[in-house]
């Protein structure tokens, strides 16, 4: 359709209105799919992906342009760029999203009652499912095949940084449908970068059963506030680690560095370390200073303003996601204090604790209620592939329905079968 996406629709609100309307007419043929056709079109999509990838490649080439022009930092372009080890990722989520039980059909729980009635709770599609993210060109493979392993058709709404990218990687994901058998409407993307898209999938009540807003805070607020469809909230990571007195120095410096640097611009990355009193001169120390050599800027409470190189905090310092090689760090009294902070500042998405105190450690993870709660591990591991899932449609820190990495189960609802004999109620 060109990049306007408008050429045979009068406006926005006709385009959405058709891709609604062709989204939910293929989630009913999707809702009774087999598990081998929707194998099938994954296999087959990331054949294409590979096939095409130099063409993906030039495609990503003129959004990292597009991303120069507009000025975006440089933990943005990361998100947005790719390359060959990047696509092979993607291939290798798809390939593991593909590989899992189907969980359509899933009895969760199975039970009889006295009446003499068998019942059965099984796992259903959602139906239709909008995703709206901003900047990162994987997302539109892992959402596709995420909806379309769940047996829901999708409607993919990227960034405008990422629109090359995704339209190339969709057309792929399109190729695997058509070459399964399956409704080409399955996964659709928006054709246009103009927001009123946005707006408008904001209101299709009458077609898109929930909304998947994955992206920055004002993304987030936005679907928040105006969306008439139901939410699955993606809220920012302000995610925090709790160097405890009886943590273990090389376990911190190990785990530290990796959460903070392996990759700032995603959404576990470190961005605010709680150091016990009893270990800041020395454990402490020495982890900020490692930070610091590494390229980390560090921006420290008054206790540790006088280690060389620290930056002073300020209050907005306590909060905030960079995204970027920045990090705020804070003495604190006790493990009470640490529990209190992260409550008081952070989002309910990835904490993690590093202690040998086993009594800590379970007061630490029982105490907060974010949806991952972390001992001695790096929060890069805030993944759905990490936890096993092939792929992640985003970290949900809301708290009803999906909760944490939101994989092909969470994008199900269920019913319930109930079996007779002829049976009535007394």
């Amino acid at each position: 359709m060109g990049d306007s996406g408008l050429k045979d629709f009068e406006n926005v609100a006709e385009m959405m209105a058709d891709i609604g309307a062709q989204a939910k007419a293929a989630s009913t043929a999707l809702a009774s799919a087999s598990a081998e056709r929707k194998h099938a079109a994954m296999i087959s999509a990331a054949e294409a992906i590979w096939a095409r990838r130099s063409d993906i490649l030039a495609a990503n080439e003129k959004d990292l342009a597009f991303g120069r022009e507009k000025g975006l930092s440089s933990a943005m372009m990361d998100r947005l760029m790719l390359d060959e080890a990047r696509l092979r990722g993607i291939i290798d989520g798809l390939r593991a999203v593909a590989e899992q039980a189907d969980p359509v059909g899933e009895v969760i729980a199975a039970w009889d009652q006295p009446s003499g009635l068998h019942i059965e709770r099984v796992r259903t599609p959602l139906g239709v499912v909008g995703v709206i993210y901003e900047s990162r060109p994987n997302v539109t493979v892992d959402a596709g095949a995420l909806c379309l392993k769940a047996g829901n058709a999708v409607i993919l709404r990227g960034g405008s940084e990422s629109f090359h990218s995704s339209q190339a990687l969709h057309q792929c994901l399109v190729q695997g449908l058509k070459d399964a058998g399956l409704p080409e409407a399955s996964i659709q993307l928006v054709p246009t970068r103009d927001r009123a898209a946005v707006s408008e999938m904001l209101t299709m009540i009458d077609t898109i059963d929930v909304i998947v807003p994955r992206g920055g805070k004002g993304l987030v607020g936005l679907v928040q506030r105006e969306a008439r469809v139901p939410v699955f909230a993606h809220l920012e990571g302000i995610v925090h680690i709790y160097i405890d007195a009886a943590a273990d120095a090389e376990k911190v410096a190990r785990v530290v560095m990796n959460a903070k640097t392996r990759r700032t611009g995603i959404c576990g990355a470190a961005e605010c370390l709680l150091i016990h009193q009893d270990v800041a001169e020395t454990i402490g120390a020495d982890i900020l200073k490692a930070l610091i050599d590494a390229g980390v800027e560090v921006r420290g409470d008054n206790h540790l303003s006088g280690i060389h190189g620290v930056v002073p905090a300020t209050d907005d310092d306590w909060g905030k996601e960079y995204l970027d090689m920045i990090i705020a760090a804070r003495v604190i009294p006790d493990i009470d204090a640490a529990i209190d902070h992260i409550r008081t500042y952070g989002s309910n998405h990835t904490d993690s604790i590093l202690t040998e105190d086993q009594v800590a450690a379970k007061r630490f993870m029982g105490e907060l209620d974010s949806a991952i709660v972390m001992h001695n591990a790096s929060t890069q591991f805030a993944d759905g592939g990490e936890f096993g899932m092939g792929a992640e449609i985003g970290i949900a820190t809301g708290k009803m329905h999906a909760r944490g990495p939101v994989g092909a189960a969470q994008l199900t609802s269920f019913k319930y079968l109930v079996t007779g004999d002829g049976t009535v109620r007394a």
